[in-house]
This record gives C-alpha cells, sequence and structure tokens, in this order.
C-alpha cells in the first residue's frame, strides 16, 4: 500500500457517486418531462397546428434540467483529487449529498414539468387565455430543480473543510 495517499481510502467513491447521482438524475428528470410534455405537444399539433412552436416551451425548460446535473457533476469530478489534497470521508459526503440534492430536484422538477406541460398545451388549445398560466406553473417547477442547483453548490463547496490543513 502505498503511503502517498492521506485521507480515507474510501471517500472518493462517495464523492464521484455523488457526481454520477446528480447527472443521473437530473437526466431521468429531463427526459421525463421533454417526453411527457413531447406527447402533449404532437397531440395538440394534430388538432392546431400552428400552435405547435408555441407550445414548446416544457420541452426547452425540461432539458435545462439536465444542464444543471452537469454543472454539479463537474464540480463535483474536479474537487475530488486525492493525490494533489487529502480528501477525507466528511468531502465524499459533503458531494455525495451535492449530488443526491441536485439530482432528486431535478428528478421532481422533471415530473413537474413533464405532467403541466403535457396537459397545458393540450388545454391552450382549446382556451388560449391558459397559456399564461401554464408557463408560471413550469417556472415555479423549474424553480424546485434551480433550489436544488444553489444547495448543491453550498453543499460541493463544503468539501474540503473538514480539517485544517
Amino acid at each position: 500500500m502505498s503511503s502517498v495517499f492521506s485521507g480515507d481510502e474510501t471517500a472518493p467513491f462517495f464523492g464521484f457517486l455523488g457526481a454520477a447521482s446528480a447527472l443521473v438524475f437530473s437526466c431521468m428528470g429531463a427526459a421525463y418531462g421533454t417526453a411527457k410534455s413531447g406527447v402533449g405537444v404532437a397531440s395538440m399539433g394534430v388538432m392546431r397546428p400552428e400552435l405547435v412552436m408555441k407550445s414548446i416551451v416544457p420541452v426547452v425548460m425540461a432539458g435545462v434540467l439536465g444542464i444543471y446535473g452537469l454543472i454539479i457533476a463537474v464540480i463535483i469530478s474536479t474537487g475530488i483529487n486525492p493525490k494533489a489534497k487529502p480528501y477525507y470521508l466528511f468531502d465524499g459526503y459533503a458531494h455525495l449529498s451535492s449530488g443526491l440534492a441536485c439530482g432528486l430536484a431535478g428528478l421532481a422538477a422533471g415530473m413537474a414539468i413533464g405532467i403541466v406541460g403535457d396537459a397545458g398545451v393540450r388545454a391552450n388549445a382549446q382556451q388560449p387565455k391558459l397559456f399564461v398560466g401554464m408557463i408560471l406553473i413550469l417556472i415555479f417547477a423549474e424553480a424546485l430543480a434551480l433550489y436544488g442547483l444553489i444547495v448543491g453548490i453550498i453543499l460541493s463547496s463544503r468539501a474540503g473543510q473538514s480539517r485544517a490543513d
């Protein structure tokens, strides 16, 4: 066993698990939101094809969720370098919680965007006055993922503060 590594041997596992969970869960939310609202756009496009481009907003908002997970995954993975600086279990757990916060918030937001987007674009085809209400609900659903991103950034910034080196 090499004495070059200082820190906890299993800590990087938890850090990389956090990076993976941020990306995977956020992309699952983005995929669900895109698929669910895309079905609504396709169904609505049969009745009112002139509203398709206006109704693509939920699909775009769902796609942004994957970017949130990518941002946190990059932040976490760049913070894991046990050869340059000791990496302790505290750091691994901070990165794990960061990834889970962002990823699960992105998953929940994607489910909300998908359900609201599907029902919203169909309802908008029948009553155009519902468009602003649908957009407001989508913004609040997207804000859930943004909260997860902010908490994830704060938690990942705590890594490296476990001991005075």
